[in-house]
């Protein structure tokens, strides 16, 4: 099996619903986003895919998300936008996009350098 990582960010606000303390009421972060992808085949260049068009579906996924206040968009209008939703979302999103050869093996979502969550499919 082989696996691709690639790494990126984005900023968006949100607050968690039903938690009691301060992430209750609106706030942001810079979320780090590690993305593996992965195939047990390489194409006929010898690659799982061009890191560019892994990084291009990676950008159009995150970039949903990129610079927006969570909670008032689908699914986290009614899905809690919590880090851990937010991973399940990303893989979610990056199995429907990524050629069929390729697929998501986990992603973490870091929101902040000591607090991340990944989702392993």
């Amino acid at each position: 099996m082989y696996e691709v990582v690639v790494k990126t960010d984005f900023a968006a606000a949100h607050r968690l619903l039903g938690y009691e303390g301060n992430c209750e009421r609106l706030h942001g972060h810079n979320w780090k986003i590690e993305v593996r992808v992965k195939s047990d085949r390489l194409n006929k260049l010898g690659m799982v895919a061009d890191f560019r068009e892994i990084k291009q579906v990676v950008k159009d996924v995150v970039g949903e998300l990129d610079h927006h206040y969570l909670n008032e968009m689908p699914p986290f209008d009614k899905l809690n936008p919590t880090t851990e939703n937010i991973a399940k979302f990303l893989f979610d999103e990056l199995a429907r996009m990524l050629p069929a050869e390729v697929r998501p093996a986990a992603i973490t979502a870091w929101e902040s350098d000591g607090c991340g969550v990944s989702y392993i499919g």
